[in-house]
């Protein structure tokens, strides 16, 4: 099947075109990944024969998914003409990312809210990543709802929630940008991100 084809199932419609041609442009193999809870995405450098890899998560909304594929391209664009000297998400990172989403913003592919989230994380020097809270929450609105999925912020203090590996956590408060939360089993004290899925299990627990 077309690649393009494939590709709309998983973006905006007007953003798979110009996707497509990057993957051939820059001769990189594009995989759509299961899900993975730490990350949306990923990219490598050439290594072993191997070529440039990219993968994205297939279950992110269109808007992330993009968001995503663009943050990896510029991490390969920005390898290729500085290999290792340039940091992850340094300047000469910033700049690429800047401009190879600017064509999307003249397709007008994204929500408004989006785009400003967008254009305020590029401004902003102190966000290392697009693991930027603001940016992070604009783009998780136009997921699809989850039944019994929630945000840590979003729990009562005291409250049991549940992670995919099955381990329980009491919340408790917050520490500068994340969330002091205890283990129940271990009693080990874990930091939580703000925006991180988890299962309630019941709030203000005296565990």
């Amino acid at each position: 099947m077309d690649k393009v084809k494939i590709l709309e199932r998983y973006l905006p419609p007007d953003a798979a075109p110009l996707i497509g041609r990057w993957i051939d442009y820059f001769k990189c193999e594009f995989k759509i990944s299961r899900n993975r809870g730490t990350k949306f995405g990923d990219y490598r450098a050439p290594h072993d024969g191997k070529g440039h890899r990219i993968s994205v998560n297939f279950d992110l909304n269109p808007y992330a998914f993009l968001v995503t594929t663009v943050h990896e391209f510029a991490h390969l664009h920005t390898w290729n003409e500085h290999k290792q000297k340039a940091k992850p998400h340094g300047t000469e990172w910033k700049a690429n990312f800047k401009k190879m989403m600017q064509p999307f913003f003249e397709k007008d592919v994204f929500p408004p809210d989006i785009k400003q989230a967008i254009v305020s994380y590029l401004n902003n020097p102190a966000a290392s990543s697009c693991s930027d809270l603001t940016l992070f929450r604009s783009l998780r609105k136009y997921d699809a709802p989850k039944e019994s999925v929630h945000t840590v912020e979003k729990l009562p203090i005291k409250s049991l929630f549940k992670l995919k590996d099955g381990r329980i956590f009491r919340k408790e408060e917050k520490l500068r940008k994340r969330y002091k939360c205890v283990e129940v089993s271990s009693r080990r004290v874990y930091l939580f991100s703000p925006v991180a899925e988890v299962e309630l299990l019941e709030a203000n627990s005296s565990l």
